[in-house]
């Protein structure tokens, strides 16, 4: 990656630990008008001179699964930093490239012309299948010729040049490209004005906005769980056999939704259950996501107590909606039983805790609202934990279930938990 010393952020604010939330810092990219056209996203996790391929896949996975992409970037275009090895990776077959530019850095100084030719056949794939590529200052010198018509931008490095010496590099750009120039690193009027004199129309820098911090609690599965799902994918397993494996962990299932109606992905509907999600993303994709996932996540996640205590709440809620709702149905009451209690793995309000992530109004009515179709049936089910007779003589009233049908549904949910658990172990 390449370095950006007057504008990048380096390190972890004190106190923030890498295994509680993860952390990317955004720097806008405005217009003549100071409008944001996108946001360059940088890894606080990774020293400067670290960033691997590895490194560059887990920032964007990251972006696009933890953080939130709709807080992190909303609408706009995401400039992600890449090295030469991650460019082949298969996270960028996760993204929509109309979503995300690949910033690309010139080779070592002293790369020889079958390096940089070699390098040719990736470009084009890449533009292609929709990427666009921008490139620094470097591009514009005589070695990188054969690179030139594949930059959509060119960022100018207004530290490192004078004026005289960037207007006679935005005219060579102008007349030798196509690409848009970007004058990073504008931190005086002086050099804004110069710029946009000369036709530059994109700035990034400290005169406009520093970078931000993003900072969101990281929710990860059980690497058990995921390589658990791996498997499944890598023996072609059916949809139903996924779908039940999404059922038993609320973090996978929390984590994919979250992904899939990211931003970045570029769906134009919302994906508010497991089978879609898992039919609209398909075998291959799914492994990638699954693989990324396992790659980020650490072997510690939400306390066992605190997962198993949501899978009993969803089946429990999926098997009393079973005698008093349509069966369409029963998917969401799963669904508001194994997320009512995402407050509690994210330690954040519940409301703040759902905005990352698409779900039916119904469930988030009886989530966040307490009301609505499948807010009794919440009631009820927390009040089988409680241990509160009144409170469940009530809710079970409410519903018009009996004592025997209560009991015997939260017996088999239990049960059901305690299987899922005998076969992880």
């Amino acid at each position: 990656m390449k370095s950006n010393k007057s504008s990048t952020p380096s390190a972890l604010p004190e106190g923030i630990e890498d295994d509680q939330v993860t952390v990317i810092a955004r720097q806008a990219i405005v217009n003549e008008q100071r409008d944001v056209f996108g946001y360059e996203l940088f890894d606080r996790s990774t020293a400067q001179d670290q960033h691997t391929a590895a490194s560059d896949a887990a920032l964007l996975f990251n972006a696009l699964s933890y953080a939130g992409a709709e807080a992190l970037v909303g609408k706009k275009t995401v400039f992600i930093n890449c090295t030469h090895e991650s460019l082949s990776g298969g996270h960028l077959e996760l993204i929509h490239p109309d979503k995300v530019v690949l910033e690309i850095p010139t080779l070592h100084d002293n790369a020889s012309a079958e390096e940089i030719a070699a390098c040719l056949p990736l470009f084009s794939d890449l533009r292609e299948r929709g990427f666009r590529l921008a490139f620094n200052q470097s591009l514009l010198r005589r070695a990188y010729a054969s690179w030139l018509p594949a930059a959509a931008f060119i960022k100018l490095d207004m530290q490192a040049l004078s004026l005289a010496e960037a207007q006679v590099l935005v005219k060579f750009a102008q007349t030798h490209t196509l690409a848009r120039i970007v004058a990073e690193k504008v931190e005086t009027p002086e050099q804004f004005e110069r710029m946009r004199e000369l036709g530059v129309m994109l700035f990034q820098g400290f005169w406009f906005a520093q970078p931000q911090l993003v900072q969101a609690r990281a929710i990860r599965p059980a690497q058990a769980t995921i390589i658990q799902l791996i498997n499944l994918v890598r023996q072609q397993a059916s949809t139903d056999e996924i779908e039940e494996l999404l059922k038993k962990d609320p973090t996978l299932s929390f984590n994919l939704l979250r992904f899939i109606n990211s931003s970045g992905f570029g769906l134009s509907c919302e994906i508010t259950s497991f089978r879609h999600a898992v039919m609209i993303l398909g075998l291959k994709k799914l492994f990638r996501w699954a693989a990324l996932l396992l790659t980020t996540s650490r072997a510690n996640g939400t306390p066992p107590a605190v997962g198993q205590t949501a899978v009993v709440r969803g089946r429990l809620m999926e098997l009393l909606t079973a005698e008093l709702l349509p069966s369409e149905d029963c998917d969401n009451a799963f669904v508001v039983g194994v997320f009512s209690l995402l407050d509690v793995m994210l330690g954040q309000p519940m409301e703040q805790a759902l905005s990352s992530v698409a779900l039916p109004q119904s469930v988030v009515d009886a989530l966040v609202h307490n009301k609505g179709v499948f807010a009794p049936f919440l009631d009820l089910t927390r009040a089988c934990e409680s241990g509160d007779e009144q409170s469940f003589a009530e809710a079970a009233n409410a519903l018009q279930l009996s004592n025997h049908q209560v009991n015997w549904a939260h017996l088999q949910a239990l049960a059901w938990a305690d299987s899922l658990i005998a076969e992880e172990v």
